[in-house]
This record gives structure tokens, sequence and C-alpha cells, in this order.
């Protein structure tokens, strides 16, 4: 894949890049590029102004509290610095799958455990999930959710 590759979601293009400048400064891994915009609506009021016009790249490692960080400018946030919690990293609290309807992966796994739903139709009915959809300003990889409740959707089949 070349950096001219863009990837389509519900929310709109999300230009993925892949090369050696996307890789976490402090852990090393791969990075996801994410939006100006988004990353500008996930850190706290005092550090906006910092962001500048360029995009970002989120750490997707559970165990680094780098979030979004930028090679080119060499500016970093961590996970302290966001108005919400990431929902990979380890110590998330709530751990939302949908930030836009605010479902926490409990919700969803109970869902399935509990209400005895079995599809993703199913779970989003119990859950609201997907309903206040504003992904690209509310999740902080400034796309669609859908994967991520389909993760938990699976995890929760799988604990029946």
């Amino acid at each position: 894949m070349n950096n001219d590759t863009m990837s389509k979601s519900c929310c709109g293009n999300i230009n993925e890049e892949f090369s050696e400048e996307n890789l976490c400064p402090v852990c090393g891994k791969k990075g996801t590029l994410v939006e100006n915009f988004t990353v500008k609506h996930m850190v706290s009021d005092d550090l906006r102004e910092q962001i500048g016009e360029d995009d970002y790249f989120l750490c997707m490692s559970e165990e680094c509290d780098v979030t979004y960080y930028n090679p080119k400018t060499e500016i970093k946030f961590n996970k302290q610095q966001l108005i919400v919690p990431m929902w990979y990293k380890k110590d998330a609290n709530p751990k939302y799958v949908c930030y836009c309807s605010k479902v926490t992966e409990e919700q969803v796994i109970n869902a399935v455990l509990k209400e005895g739903a079995s599809t993703m139709q199913e779970v989003l009915n119990v859950t609201g999930a997907m309903k206040n959809a504003n992904c690209r300003k509310n999740n902080p990889l400034g796309k669609c959710c859908h994967k991520v409740i389909q993760f938990a959707v699976e995890k929760g089949l799988l604990m029946r």
C-alpha cells in the first residue's frame, strides 16, 4: 500500500499511510492516521492551540501512554491530556465502544449475555449504539465504531 491509498469509512475518508514516520516516538508501534479535526476535539481545551494544522497519528499500543503524535512537529499527547478515555488503553474507564452514544464494551457484552442479543443489529437495538453518529468528532479514531462494537459482540458471544 502506498501513501496515496485512501480508506473509506462510514464517516469519511481517512488517509491510511504506512511508513516509518508513523511509528510512535515512545513505544515504536505503528500508528493510525487521524485527522486534525478529530484531534482538536479529543485533547483538553488548554492544549488545543498546540495542535496546529497537520494531521496526527494515534498510537494503538494498549501499554503506551502516548495517544496522538505528530512526527513532523514532534508534538505528542498522552492519555491524561484527552477529554475521553481511549477504549483500547489498558486502564480505560469507561471503555467506550461507541463514543457518540456513550455505549461501553460492558453494555455490549451484557446485551449479548443478559439480553440474548446475538447479532450486531440486536446489540444496536438493545444498547442504542450508533444512533447519535458524529464519529469524526467523537471517536478518537475519527471514524465509525462499527468494527469495535462487532469485536465486543464477538467477545460476548465467546463468553456464553
